[in-house]
């Protein structure tokens, strides 16, 4: 039987140090892309190397280790206040550890106590279900990813973006040229369609949990997911901004109910350093199975 707070610094540990295999798969495919000889070659040799040797010594993949959001599917009946209580242990041990860059700072003092823990720090979103499975994905988003983050209210004059998908397009593919290779791209855009201001960007994060090689079952979704990935990676902005074939790695696109006075098209922007990583629990805190 393992303690939870065992395993929830193992999974802070494996999310800082590894990308998954499908961002690493897609990574790869990206690389044999590009021309070779150019600075987006060099751009993506480089970032291969420091995800081998970040994995091969166990240490951060990037020196901004990010926000912290845990999202904690969990059975009817489990203790959330322990639950998030144990995580921010786990969270200073890590930290302690230099799994976590020491990250968190007062927002009103500048001080930072250096063990990433205090208000809104880390983040913890729990779902009830049904199964007695303790589910818990991780995901460290950094701040130059999240500072080209956008939110758009339609109708967007400024690019006659109208209320409907063709002006979702229109303002999804602005965010890509607005970012122009900050926050550490090549990205993943997550996008939420519809929601308040609150609900949209949340959202648009959760859709960062998604694996990169599945498709949207919504067809209408899906075809805008494939489209924007295949203009975006047209536009010639490539890894870092350098130019290239290799703008984005994946769109990842869902749809909330909204008023009708609002429309709101949420944009959260991951680096290439994409640090996502979950396991499935069982009642004793046993890892039964990983999730990417």
């Amino acid at each position: 039987m393992n303690s939870l707070k065992q395993v929830l610094v193992d999974l802070i540990r494996r999310t800082s140090v590894e990308v998954p295999e499908d961002v690493y798969r897609s990574i790869i495919n990206a690389l044999e892309n590009e021309k070779k000889g150019t600075i987006a070659e060099s751009a993506l040799k480089i970032i291969d190397k420091n995800i081998e040797l970040a994995k091969r010594k166990s240490q951060p993949l990037c020196q901004d280790t990010g926000s912290v959001l845990f999202y904690v599917d969990c059975p009817i009946g489990m203790n959330q206040i322990d639950f998030e209580e144990t995580a921010k242990i786990a969270v200073k041990e890590a930290t302690s550890k230099g799994y976590l860059r020491q990250n968190s700072v007062d927002s009103i003092t500048g001080k930072n106590d250096g063990t990433n823990v205090g208000p809104g720090s880390p983040v913890l979103h729990f779902h009830q279900h049904k199964s007695d499975s303790i589910v818990v994905r991780l995901v460290l988003k950094g701040g130059g990813c999240e500072n080209v983050g956008a939110q758009y209210s339609l109708p967007f004059e400024k690019l006659k973006a109208s209320r409907d998908l063709t002006g979702c397009r229109k303002v999804i593919l602005d965010a890509v040229l607005q970012a122009q290779g900050k926050g550490c791209g090549p990205g993943v855009l997550g996008v939420c369609i519809g929601g308040d201001r609150a609900t949209g960007y949340e959202a648009s994060k959760r859709q960062l949990l998604r694996k990169l090689d599945d498709r949207n079952p919504d067809p209408k979704l899906d075809d805008l997911e494939q489209d924007i990935l295949k203009t975006a990676n047209e536009l010639g902005i490539g890894p870092m901004g350098f130019g290239g074939k290799t703008t984005l790695l994946g769109v990842k696109i869902c749809a909330l109910n909204r008023v009708p006075a609002s429309f709101f098209v949420s944009v959260s922007y991951m680096c290439w350093a994409f640090r996502r990583q979950g396991f499935v629990l069982d009642g004793n805190y046993n890892i039964k199975e990983w999730l990417y």
